[in-house]
C-alpha cells in the first residue's frame, strides 16, 4: 500500500505540474491577445469542484476539479470540450476567441504544446546541470551480453561485447540500444578479444525484441551470491556470499540470466498448477551451488513467488559508471539534444501502436504510475516529468478533434482556404474527437486492468 501511495503521489504531482503549465500556455496567449478566459482548472470539475475562487474584477474562475484526467482553460467564444453552444448563438464580442485573427487563434491553440515541449527541454537541461549524466558504456561491459535464440539466429553469441552499428557507437544499455540494433544493417562486436561484424536486415521489430522472453539482448550478470536474505530458502540451505549457482535441476547455469530463465519456466508450471501438490512440485528444485573448489547439492522449496532469496551484483557494482558533468550554460544544448532525441524516439516508436501487440502495450494511469520508482527519488521524478511533458506535447498536437492538434488543423485549413469551418461542423467534430479520446482512455486503462489480473 505504501508503494502504491508513493507512486500515486508522484504521478499526481507530475501531472498537476504539466497540466497547470500546459493550460497556462493557452492562458498566456489568450491574455496576450485580449481573449477572455472564463475558467482555468487543474483536473475536471464535472458536477462540482474541490476548490475554486474568482478574484475581484477578474473574468476568470480558477479551480481544482476532482477528476484527475487533465485540465482545461475555457476560452470565451471557442467550441471546446465544454460544448457550450449557447454562447456561440450570441453575437461575437471583441474579447472572444472567434473574433480574433486566425494567426492569433493558432498561437493560443499551440500555446500548451509549446510550453510542454520547452518545459521538457528545460527540465532535461537542469537535470544534466544538477546531477550530470551517469552511465556505463556498453563497450566496457567486459562480460558481454546474453542473447536469445532469435539474436543467435543472426549470428550473435553469448559473451559478445557490443561496440556499435554502421552509423554510431553504442552508448549505454537502454531502449536506444535496442532501437539502434533494430535499424542496423551491421553491428560491430568483440568476440574472444577480436573485432567482428554481424550483418542484420535493418528492419527488426523493436517491440518484439523488447517483449521477447528472454529478451533479445541483456548484459551478462554472474550467478554469484552477493548477499543472502535472512530466513530465505537460500539461507536455509547455507548459501553464503561468494557462492555461485552452478546448476538447477541438472541444467548448467552459466550466469544469473540463465538462472532467471530457468525460473521463468518454473513460473509457467506454477501458473498451470491444479493442486497444492502441483504447486509444491513447481516450487521444488535441485540446486548445485558453491565455489569452484567445493560444490554442494540441495533440494530447496522456493517461495510462493519463486524466489531463492539471494542478491547478485548490479551493473554499477560490476562496472565503473562514467559521469559527465555540465556547467550551467553547457547544460542547455545538451538538454535540448537529449530532449529532441527522446521525442524522435517516441515518434518513431508510434508505428508499433497500430499493431496487435502494440495495442496491447498501450497503458493507462496504472502503467504511467508504474514508471515512477517505489521510493521517492527527485532525479527520477524530474526525468519522468520531462518525459511525460514530451508525450503530452506530442499527443496534444495530433490532428484529432477535441485535442489542440484538431483545432490547429482546422485553423490551418482556414488560413489556407480563407474559409472558416461552420460552427455546426466544429461541434460535431468536437463530439467525434471526444468520443475517440474516451475510447482510447478506456482501452488503455482496460489494458492496465487485464495486466493486473494476469490476462496480458
Amino acid at each position: 500500500m505504501e508503494i502504491f501511495l508513493i507512486k500515486a503521489l508522484q504521478l499526481i504531482l507530475s501531472l498537476s505540474i504539466l497540466v497547470f503549465l500546459h493550460e497556462g500556455g493557452h492562458f498566456f496567449f489568450s491574455k496576450l491577445f485580449g481573449v477572455r478566459v472564463e475558467k482555468f482548472y487543474i483536473f475536471f470539475d464535472w458536477k462540482f469542484s474541490l476548490f475554486k475562487f474568482k478574484p475581484k474584477n477578474s473574468d476568470t474562475e480558477y479551480g481544482i476539479g476532482w477528476i484527475p484526467l487533465g485540465g482545461y482553460c475555457k476560452i470565451a467564444g471557442m467550441i471546446d470540450e465544454s460544448f457550450d453552444t449557447e454562447q456561440m448563438k450570441k453575437p461575437a464580442e471583441l474579447w472572444e476567441f472567434r473574433r480574433k485573427p486566425a494567426w492569433q487563434r493558432l498561437l493560443i491553440m499551440i500555446g500548451g504544446v509549446l510550453v510542454n515541449f520547452l518545459l521538457a527541454l528545460f527540465i532535461y537541461s537542469m537535470i544534466l546541470f544538477y546531477w550530470g549524466e551517469s552511465y556505463i558504456p556498453v563497450k566496457n561491459m567486459s562480460l558481454g551480453m546474453k542473447f536469445n535464440q532469435e539474436a543467435k539466429s543472426y549470428g550473435f553469441q553469448d559473451g559478445d561485447i557490443l561496440v556499435g552499428t554502421e552509423t554510431k557507437a553504442f552508448k549505454e544499455f537502454s531502449g536506444n540500444l535496442y532501437r539502434d540494433i533494430s535499424e542496423a544493417h551491421r553491428v560491430d562486436i568483440i568476440r574472444d578479444g577480436k573485432p567482428m561484424s554481424i550483418a542484420l536486415p535493418g528492419d527488426l521489430n523493436l517491440l518484439n525484441m523488447i517483449k521477447a522472453d528472454p529478451a533479445f539482448v541483456r548484459p551478462i550478470i554472474p550467478a554469484a551470491v552477493d548477499s543472502v536474505l535472512p530466513g530465505s530458502p537460500a539461507a536455509k540451505i547455507g548459501m553464503q556470499k561468494g557462492d555461485k549457482i552452478l546448476a538447477m535441476n541438472g541444467k548448467p547455469v552459466d550466469s544469473y540470466n540463465t538462472f532467471s530463465d530457468l525460473l521463468a519456466h518454473r513460473a509457467d508450471m506454477l501458473a498451470a498448477a491444479a493442486s497444492p501438490a502441483d504447486s509444491l512440485k513447481a516450487r521444488t528444485v535441485t540446486l548445485v551451488y558453491g565455489t569452484d573448489a567445493k560444490a554442494d547439492t540441495a533440494k530447496v522449496v522456493l517461495t510462493s513467488d519463486l524466489k531463492l532469496g539471494f542478491m547478485v551484483k548490479t551493473l554499477p557494482a560490476l562496472y565503473e559508471p562514467v559521469t559527465v558533468e555540465y556547467g550551467f550554460f553547457e547544460s542547455f544544448p545538451a538538454g535540448i539534444k537529449y530532449g529532441w532525441d527522446v521525442l524522435a524516439s517516441y515518434v518513431g516508436d508510434m508505428k508499433y501502436v497500430f499493431t496487435a501487440e502494440g495495442a496491447k502495450s498501450v497503458g493507462g494511469f496504472g502503467a504511467i504510475g508504474n514508471l515512477f520508482p517505489a521510493a521517492w527519488d527527485w532525479h527520477i521524478f524530474w526525468q519522468m516529468t520531462a518525459f511525460l511533458s514530451i508525450i503530452l506535447a506530442f499527443m496534444n498536437i495530433l490532428p484529432i478533434p477535441a485535442l489542440d492538434g484538431g483545432h490547429v488543423l482546422f485553423l490551418l485549413y482556414e488560413m489556407i482556404t480563407r474559409r472558416k469551418p461552420s460552427e455546426q461542423f466544429m461541434v460535431r467534430a468536437e463530439y467525434v474527437g471526444f468520443g475517440i479520446l474516451v475510447l482510447l482512455m478506456v482501452v488503455a486503462n482496460l489494458n492496465d486492468i487485464l495486466r493486473w489480473l494476469g490476462y496480458m
